[in-house]
């Protein structure tokens, strides 16, 4: 009796924890993981957590802060500044696709496309997702390449993939 309740205790705290967790936009959730904490301070200098809380879906291709980290600090302090917002927007935004794919969603596509598939991101330019070496790999417009490390972090308005490099736009 003692493990039944043990049992349905967890079953209700994991489905209460879920709906917690739905109901957080994409940058509540991003708020809330250390690991997006470089990605919070770009969309906020670049003036994006508001489109990125509405309705959406979107699926997001997130650098992580050791993502970031691969971009020279002068670079990287550089974007951050004012008077680069709309060049940081355009990186942001090249992340950030209209639609909800999760991880099922890629995979199908990469079959259907034979192991690679096109994506166009909100800025406009297209990227190229693909599958090499048991991995999932996105390739920006200047052939560098970015490692899918994490998928499927839901959120009300779409859901999150985590990146191992910024993908950079032409």
């Amino acid at each position: 009796m003692k493990k039944l309740a043990f049992i349905l205790t967890i079953a209700v705290t994991m489905s209460f924890s879920t709906n917690v967790i739905a109901q957080k936009t994409i940058v509540d959730v991003a708020i809330e993981n250390k690991d997006f904490s470089t990605l919070v301070t770009a969309l906020k200098a670049a003036e994006l957590v508001e489109a990125l809380q509405g309705d959406g879906p979107f699926t997001v291709f997130a650098p992580t802060n050791d993502a970031f980290g691969k971009i020279d600090s002068k670079t990287l302090n550089s974007l951050l500044e004012t008077r680069n917002k709309k060049a940081l927007g355009n990186i942001l935004t090249y992340h950030v696709i209209p639609g909800k794919l999760n991880s099922t969603d890629v995979e199908a596509a990469l079959k259907e496309g034979n192991g690679m598939v096109k994506l166009k991101a909100l800025n406009g330019q297209m990227f190229t997702v693909m599958q090499k070496d048991g991995s999932i790999w996105i390739k920006d417009s200047n052939n560098n390449v970015s490692k899918i490390i994490a998928t499927d972090v839901n959120a009300s308005n779409g859901v999150i993939h985590a990146i191992d490099s910024v993908i950079m736009p032409q």
